[in-house]
């Protein structure tokens, strides 16, 4: 059995699901529903998960602490466990992931566009090898607007998250 929640966030909807124990998604817009899920705000993690995606938003949260459970092949899980080692508020290339993990970057890319976890798996964080904004599964303009939100509480410490980049003022 699955469950499942939805947490809405300044970038938009978010569906959380878990095992019952660990978060095993975290999905932008248009929820689908595992087959036999039921939904359910109070079964682990997800009264932790909104909570740190509530200091996340907050810019008081620059690293994620829960139980998630991460369903793929052996390569996929390698490169969405590189994705945790990329620091707040910085950007690495697919070719750089793929080099710490011994691939290409094509198929890092491939992999992090399956990536079940966002924002908690960082895959907005990756960028192409020339600086660009590319690939994202949420769209390039939440990925612009997570780096942009991540780099201004870098500088400037907490931040609300405004979801535009840059924010008026």
């Amino acid at each position: 059995m699955s469950y499942y929640c939805v947490y809405h966030s300044p970038i938009g909807p978010l569906e959380m699901v878990s095992d019952g124990t660990s978060l095993v998604g975290l999905h932008f817009s248009n929820p689908i529903h595992p087959a036999n899920s039921v939904e359910n705000a109070t079964v682990s993690p997800f009264p932790e998960t909104a909570e740190q995606l509530e200091e996340y938003f907050a810019g008081t949260l620059e690293e994620f602490d829960l139980p998630i459970a991460l369903n793929g092949s052996d390569f996929q899980v390698r490169a969405w466990n590189e994705l945790r080692k990329i620091p707040y508020g910085e950007t690495i290339s697919y070719k750089m992931q793929a080099e710490k993990i011994g691939s290409k970057p094509r198929a890092v890319g491939w992999a992090n566009g399956q990536n079940p976890v966002c924002i908690i798996l960082p895959c907005h964080r990756v960028i192409g090898a020339d600086g660009r904004l590319v690939g994202y599964g949420g769209g390039l303009n939440r990925k612009r607007a997570l780096l942009h939100f991540e780099a201004t509480v870098r500088d400037f410490g907490p931040q609300p998250f405004c979801g535009h980049a840059p924010c008026p003022t």
